[in-house]
């Protein structure tokens, strides 16, 4: 290696080529990079829905999520098996164990699936697929004053165009109800014309259809041939014949039956700013830029508002690319003043001319790892500006270390060139090795599994890169300019800048000579009382941790863009309650609106979307983004979502925005649940807990348990089950005389099901939208439970009688839904806490130790595991434990081989434990709780923090080879490197030093990262300009009291 950095200060053309390839590819590569908020992840899961159109929770269950749970639970590869049975349909989400194919599981469920015969007639076809997370880029909002069908066939007309734009490809419908065609056969009709809703069903089928008759091979060619007589609107279904008579007449459908052509009743609207509305969400897919999509789609629309029919508008909600502006903004403003105050410090410090070309290699490094950011599917995102800010005063530390040992030289009377190279290859070892233990310690993040790894990757990734190219630089590139370095002039009279730096400077070795030595001689003096103390302040800032005095809150809150109100209505209720509950919290937010403006007088709500019938919102929030997972719907929920002003523009927080809508609407008699969010990673609870049990009313009785234990804890805020009663139930059983005249349970539920659900005669295809054509009763029928009793039950001879003859009814209630975890039915409790008082850990703690061990006690069978974010936090600190002792051993042999000694890297390590001292007081200082960033800084914290120890050690070990004694080696080691290492310190902390101070609260998330370094380095340095020699001396001590071996 020293023949190669030789080489290179001799031929500088070789090192500005080199530095010029670096720089000319950066700069290709930057302009086509994804930028996205967030990077994208992949789920390791597979879902597969069935859905078995009116059936109860409880038939779902058994008929549908049981036999797919039967059916993969064998299947290597599977983690976890979650079951959902909701009315018409059951999901099954298959956890996939880490290092799985994703697309091979795919395949092995959709075989296992496949494989089941015993699926009800009834139930559709298992839709199998991979959860993947499509991010919503924006929603188009089509509103005004029109009917759904107009707001519908806008909407349709638009998804169609944008749907053809080649920057985007996925466009879907939100909260509205899908087309449907229903034909209406009344009871009385059916009894005139002696008809059954078989019959019209099979006259739908049999004239209904397109069908293929093969070809004539004629001589002037091949001719298809080809029956067209596919029924597409309702006009056409009611011309269909449905019986032709002896003497030729034909009836058709129309004539027994009322054909509407409209939408499904499944009790969905929308609302924008108080007015009907059809919301299109626009999601980005695999590498499609945001920006971009944002960018075609807003010109779209400014198009085709012109042609839009009197009084609907468009406006387009929700633009996650403006956010991802401002957030991109936030971290480049944040690199830019880092990068200012690491220059100042270098040219304070050093010599101008070489502060300039120390800080070159910051652009040349950051432009080297741009260059590789598609090689490691890296986009610009949050995570990876962020990665770029923390290696930003790192980057100059190997630089730094090169510069001041030549300048060194130089001053020591070497020539240029002498001194370049001399002075590099002195310091290729150290740097190389203190690079390469800074690498290792970030490659935990890169291992870790899990959605929290996939993100955490991104950091990893960039901080090799960088750091990489930042070690070809300083060994390569730089020693070629220092070539040039001109000698010391004593007799040149300096400018401004110039007695500026002497002044510096001469406080330097003031705060040197005057300060640090006399200390550090005290020190090692009083060495054992000096490490008794370091001990002990170990101990203590473990105390603050371990006492909770210093809180560990796993994902901080980030305030939101939004603040939604999530209304759950007992199920059952009818949808004209639900909109009148929902309608008060609508007033108060145009009142809000009215009197929430910033001082140039713009509103901080922006808009204010009802949605009723569903919660698409918390959707998103639950499903991660993923247009798969758990669907919010039905007549007894409803939401109301306000886009505000961003967060740097507005006056009011979210959270407060919140507490004054909530204050202002007041409670909702009856209501289940009523939810207000204004945080953007919000998570159901604080505390998931799932207690499993073969047995609903053990588990049931288990739940309540629990709940009145918690409600007596301080700080606990609420505690809920997710158990719902279903709907209000009628079970029907045939009599004796129903049985005895032919009848079976099978006709029964049919003709009931056929006169209420109704019969799915057909699917067709119209456009991009699946239409379902049902035979049944009229909506009015429908709606009645006198219909029931008015009913006639078809027997197999033809004849019919009364359903009070044949059939009775038991009144009751069943489930709104049922959940399952691992093949046994599970019930959900979820905590919110006060933080301040009692955290999520805390909670968990006594959780485990003091109530569900006597629970199980009382409760043989029952079984219980943490959901939500304490799985995710224990999977990855597990993780994240085992993959950091692995790379404090990868540590430790780095630094053991150039220092061929198996102790003194232990006295490099010792470093380590006090870096996280200065974490712990860094977060005490800057009043923040312990999160996983600062875990996340903390694991990188380990490789710096060695750095300025690996370089002391060194140098007290090239006087000690010279034959100076260690207690003499140490004082003139720590007056020679204490200039690099408190310079390294210095750009480390200065380049976060902006983020440290930003007041944004969408990068809160990420300054915990940020104070573990920064704080961590700075308390590490004066640790290791103190300690490390003190610990030397020490072990000199042991040495000496140790008995000898006699030879």
């Amino acid at each position: 290696m020293k023949g190669i950095v030789a080489w290179f200060v001799r031929n500088p053309v070789a090192a500005n080529l080199l530095m010029a390839t670096i720089v000319v590819t950066g700069l290709f590569t930057a302009p086509a990079l994804r930028q996205e908020i967030v990077p994208t992840i992949e789920v390791d899961a597979v879902q597969v829905t069935v859905p078995y159109p009116g059936a109860s929770p409880e038939e779902v269950e058994e008929a549908i999520c049981m036999r797919i749970e039967e059916a993969v639970q064998g299947l290597s590869g599977v983690d976890e098996i979650h079951a959902t049975a909701e009315e018409g349909v059951g999901t099954v989400m298959i956890d996939l164990l880490d290092g799985q194919d994703r697309n091979q599981m795919l395949s092995d469920i959709q075989a296992e699936i496949d494989r089941i015969d015993t699926f009800p007639a009834d139930a559709e076809e298992p839709v199998v697929s991979l959860v993947d997370v499509n991010l919503k880029v924006l929603t188009v909002m089509i509103w005004g004053d029109a009917d759904e069908a107009v707001l519908r066939r806008v909407a349709d007309e638009l998804r169609e165009d944008l749907g053809a734009l080649p920057e985007l490809s996925l466009v879907r419908l939100s909260n509205a109800r899908p087309y449907e065609i229903s034909i209406e056969v009344a009871e009385e009709a059916l009894r005139r014309y002696r008809l059954s809703f078989d019959e019209v069903a099979a006259a739908v089928r049999r004239a209904s259809l397109d069908l293929p008759g093969g070809s004539v091979k004629a001589r002037g060619g091949e001719v298809l041939l080809r029956t067209r007589a596919q029924a597409y609107r309702g006009e056409e279904f009611a011309a269909l014949p449905l019986r032709t008579g002896p003497d030729g007449t034909l009836l058709r459908i129309g004539d027994v039956a009322e054909v509407v052509d409209g939408f499904a009743d499944t009790d969905q609207s929308t609302r924008f700013n108080g007015r009907p509305a059809v919301a299109l969400d626009v999601f980005r897919v695999g590498d499609q830029d945001a920006l971009a999509i944002s960018r075609v789609v807003r010109e779209h629309l400014a198009e085709k508002e012109r042609s839009l029919p009197p009084g609907l508008h468009l406006d387009v909600t929700g633009d996650e690319t403006s956010i991802l502006r401002d957030r991109l903004d936030l971290m480049l403003r944040n690199g830019r003043a880092g990068l200012i105050l690491v220059l100042l410090s270098l040219a304070l410090f050093l010599r101008l001319r070489l502060a300039l070309w120390v800080t070159v290699g910051i652009p040349i490094s950051f432009l080297g790892a741009i260059a590789l950011m598609p090689v490691f599917e890296v986009s610009i995102n949050l995570i990876s500006l962020f990665a770029f800010i923390i290696v930003l005063g790192i980057v100059v530390d190997d630089a730094i270390v090169v510069a001041e040992n030549v300048h060194d030289r130089r001053l020591g009377g070497a020539s240029a060139l002498e001194a370049a190279v001399r002075g590099t290859q002195e310091m290729t070892g150290p740097v190389i090795f203190a690079v390469l233990t800074t690498i290792v310690a970030f490659l935990p993040l890169l291992l870790m599994p899990g959605s929290m790894g996939q993100y955490s990757r991104n950091i990893p990734l960039i901080v090799v890169a960088v750091l990489t190219f930042s070690l070809v630089e300083a060994l390569l590139v730089l020693p070629a300019h220092l070539r040039h370095l001109p000698s010391e002039d004593p007799d040149r009279h300096w400018g401004f800048w110039g007695r500026l730096q002497g002044r510096t400077n001469a406080a330097l070795e003031w705060l040197r000579d005057r300060l640090f030595l006399p200390s550090l001689r005290w020190a090692v003096s009083w060495r054992w009382f000096t490490l008794a103390a370091a001990l002990a302040i170990l101990t203590g800032s473990l105390g603050l941790v371990a006492s909770g005095r210093v809180k560990f809150i796993f994902f901080p809150e980030i305030e939101a863009d939004n603040v939604a109100v999530e209304l759950t209505m007992p199920l059952g209720t009818p949808l004209s309650r639900t909109e009148q509950a929902i309608a008060r919290f609508e007033e108060v937010a145009r009142s809000l609106q009215q009197e929430l403006v910033t001082p140039d007088g713009e509103p901080e709500i922006l808009t204010i979307t009802t949605s009723i019938g569903g919660q698409p919102y918390r959707e998103r929030q639950s499903n991660m983004g993923s247009t798969q997972g758990r669907s919010y719907a039905g007549a007894h929920l409803a939401e109301v979502n306000l886009e505000l002003l961003t967060a740097e523009r507005r006056v009011t927080s979210s959270k407060e925005i919140a507490r004054l809508w909530q204050e202002r609407s007041g409670p909702v008699p009856g209501a289940e649940e009523l939810s207000f969010t204004a945080d953007l990673t919000a998570s159901d609870a604080d505390v998931d807990l799932e207690l499993t049990g073969p047995d609903l009313d053990q588990l049931l009785a288990a739940a309540e348990e629990v709940q009145a234990e918690l409600a007596r804890w301080p700080g606990v805020l609420e505690v809920r089950d997710d158990f719902r009663r279903g709907k209000r139930e009628w079970k029907l059983t045939l009599t004796p005389e129903g049985r005895a005249l032919g009848l079976t349970e099978a006709d029964l539920a049919r003709q009931v099901r056929q006169a209420f659900y109704g019969e799915e005669a057909q699917s067709i295809q119209r456009g991009r939208d699946e239409v379902k054509v049902w035979v049944r009763y009229p909506l009015a029928d429908r709606r009645t439970l006198a219909s029931l009793a008015d009913l006639r039950l078809r027997l197999p001879g033809g004849a019919e009688l009364p359903f009070s003859r044949v059939a009775r009814v038991v009144d009751g209630r069943g489930f709104s839904t049922i959940h399952r975890r691992d093949r046994r039915r599970s019930v959900g409790l979820l905590v919110d806490l006060d933080t301040h008082r009692l955290t999520p850990d805390q909670a968990v703690g006594r959780l485990e130790e003091e109530v569900l061990p006597r629970l199980r006690a009382r409760h043989p069978g029952l079984g219980w595991e943490f959901s939500g974010q304490q799985k995710e936090q224990s999977d990855f600190m597990g993780s994240l434990l085992r993959l950091f002792g692995v790379a404090l051993f990868a540590i430790y042999a780095l630094l053991a081989i150039p220092l061929k000694s198996y102790g003194q890297p232990l006295v490099i390590m010792s470093a380590i434990p006090f870096g996280f001292v200065g974490a712990v007081w860094g977060h005490v200082l800057m009043g923040m709780n312990l999160a996983i960033f600062s875990v996340i800084g903390l694991t990188a914290l380990a490789g710096v923090v060695v750095n300025d120890s690996l370089v002391l050690l060194d140098y007290i070990n090239r006087l000690r080879a010279e034959g100076m004694p260690l207690a003499e080696a140490i004082p003139v080691a720590g007056r020679r490197r204490f200039r690099p290492i408190l310079l390294t310190t210095l750009t480390t902390f200065l380049g976060l030093t902006p983020l440290l101070l930003e007041k944004s609260m969408q990068a809160r998330f990420l300054i915990p990262m940020a104070v573990s370094l920064g704080f961590g380095v700075v308390f590490a340095t004066f640790i290791t300009l103190v300690l490390v020699p003190c610990l030397l001396l020490a072990a000199t001590d042991l040495g000496r009291l140790l008995p000898r071996r006699r030879p």
